[in-house]
């Protein structure tokens, strides 16, 4: 029987995430040298090569990707082994680190977190870290996170046998106008109408897609006239009159407060949203601290949405 070795498939799994050797090994704190020797063991030991020169990096062979393919499956069945034993261990009472974009933490997993303690003091011990949306998915590939909070712009493909994807929410976009703008008070307000205007928005990034990917889809290309990623940077631009901008319904509900010289506008007919998503390992969700985590977010995620269809 072909020895599977566990240990040596998942930096071959890193090393296709990942891309290069030297990123393989800064990722499980290896040396180069070392990744490479386990790479070769493995290939030794399963009886096919594994990799290939190509120019002066190395790619995955056939071989590797059909080995991956049924590798992600043992993959799967040691998270779901794991996530029951923790459960037999510590029952409800595990630690769960979240790693979650900034809108989504005082928006979903405060409230997510309150209602656990509300419920059990002595439930989930819950870690929350901040990140990226895209970078979420990056720590929760790597282990240093066991659930992520995202967009679905940035989830992996959706038959990535990595990951559960579970859907959330769709944040509705709302416009932002400066108080004394000509349609602040126009009713029936399109995106359309804003065409024409200058634009404030990240210059790359989720947000600056998510941005112009609207707007096209209204029919026009934004003109941005400045480029900021805060929306605290972006609302004070907006209040002084420097432009307009999409915020997502998440942001403006803290941000907004206390904004005397910003509008915001529910856009009519053509509403855009982005979508939320809450991603973990596979096979990780059937352990009972993480299924509770979760649980709480989908009613935090309930909670929101019922607020925003009262707008």
């Amino acid at each position: 029987m072909t020895d599977w070795d566990v240990k040596k498939l998942r930096i071959l799994r890193t090393l296709r995430d990942r891309g290069t050797v030297t990123a393989t090994a800064e990722a499980l704190l290896m040396t180069p040298s070392a990744v490479s020797q386990q790479l070769s063991n493995l290939s030794r030991q399963l009886g096919v090569p594994l990799l290939e020169a190509q120019g002066r990096r190395v790619r995955l062979t056939d071989a590797a990707h059909l080995v991956l393919r049924h590798a992600e499956a043992v993959f799967a069945q040691l998270e779901r082994a794991d996530a029951e034993l923790t459960g037999y261990l510590r029952g409800e009472a595990g630690r769960v680190r979240i790693a979650a974009f900034s809108t989504a933490v005082p928006a979903l997993v405060v409230p997510a977190i309150q209602r656990l303690r509300a419920e059990d003091r002595l439930g989930p011990d819950v870690r929350v870290r901040e990140a990226e949306a895209a970078q979420a998915y990056e720590l929760l590939a790597a282990g240093d996170a066991d659930l992520a909070l995202s967009l679905a712009a940035h989830a992996p493909a959706a038959r990535d046998p990595r990951f559960s994807v579970l859907p959330l929410l769709a944040d509705p976009l709302d416009v932002a106008l400066p108080a004394g703008h000509r349609l602040a008070a126009v009713p029936g307000l399109r995106l359309a109408d804003l065409a024409g205007d200058p634009w404030i928005f990240g210059g790359s990034g989720p947000w600056s897609r998510i941005t112009t990917a609207a707007c096209e889809a209204a029919g026009f290309v934004p003109e941005q006239a400045h480029s900021a990623v805060g929306w605290t940077a972006i609302l004070a631009m907006v209040e002084a009159g420097m432009g307009v901008a999409l915020i997502p319904r998440m942001a403006s509900v803290e941000r907004h407060a206390g904004r005397g010289g910003v509008v915001m506008r529910v856009l009519a007919a053509d509403q855009p949203r982005r979508h939320v998503v809450a991603a973990v390992r596979q096979g990780a969700e059937r352990g009972p601290a993480l299924a509770r985590v979760l649980g709480a977010l989908g009613r935090a995620a309930e909670s929101f949405t019922s607020a925003e269809q009262r707008l």
